[in-house]
């Protein structure tokens, strides 16, 4: 019976709602611009470091040293690639007229192989982007971490970097189904508010609930619908 009673009162003013959800959808329509599409290059890297003894020292060589120092290395340069440095690095090499490239740049770090992505709004602006990257960290890595004396790090280039463009997030892809469910229930949690706010006596039930007797109802005459929400004759 509850059920019944909340469709009554929602069906009674479904022209709010329809009216509602239309609106929002006509304002969407006007105002929805398709996001900009987004490019992406992931550029890979083996990381190692050229091992030199300090003078006067017996240096006598140790892989192990050498890969244990590779792996300090990588991870600072991973930390040192997401920072404001590198892009203002790359964005120098690219040249005055380079745009700011301050958050384009995320690295990772996985079994000695160094990640670097980008991310740009240009696909020809990202090539050079992705190229400008490979040459300061091949030519100036070692300018990024921490002091390495005569020791030089070693970056060589697995992948050739690859510009692809990226597919839509899930919040653009759900902005507007959410946007039009937001729509639908705002209109519903309105009628109900104008429901609770009707204080008019609609059926017996309301005579009712005031402690009064019914004695008799007169329904609605047939053929004399005008809206969706009158009754007819049962």
């Amino acid at each position: 019976m509850e059920l019944r009673l909340y469709w009554r009162i929602v069906w009674k003013r479904m022209w709010l709602i329809v009216v509602l959800v239309a609106l929002v959808t006509a304002m969407t329509a006007l105002t929805y611009r398709p996001p900009a599409p987004t490019y992406a290059a992931t550029l890979r890297f083996n990381v190692g470091l050229l091992p030199v003894p300090p003078d006067g020292a017996d240096y006598t060589y140790n892989p192990l040293d050498t890969w244990q120092a590779s792996e300090y290395l990588m991870d600072d340069l991973a930390a040192a690639v997401r920072g404001n440095a590198f892009a203002a690095a790359v964005q120098e090499r690219l040249g005055p007229e380079a745009p700011p490239l301050a958050g384009a740049f995320g690295a990772a770090t996985e079994h000695r192989v160094l990640t670097v992505s980008i991310t740009w709004g240009d696909a020809a602006q990202l090539a050079d982007i992705a190229n400008a990257a490979v040459a300061v960290l091949q030519e100036n890595g070692g300018d990024f971490v921490g002091p390495l004396g005569n020791a030089r790090p070693v970056l060589r280039l697995i992948d050739q970097p690859v510009v692809f463009p990226l597919g839509r997030s899930l919040k653009q892809k759900l902005d507007v189904p959410l946007r039009l469910g937001l729509a639908l229930l705002a209109g519903v949690a309105l009628t109900f508010l104008l429901d609770y706010l009707d204080t008019s006596l609609r059926d017996r039930s309301d005579v009712e609930d005031l402690g009064l007797a019914v004695l008799g109802e007169i329904p609605p005459l047939a053929g004399r619908r005008r809206w969706p929400w009158e009754r007819r004759l049962p």
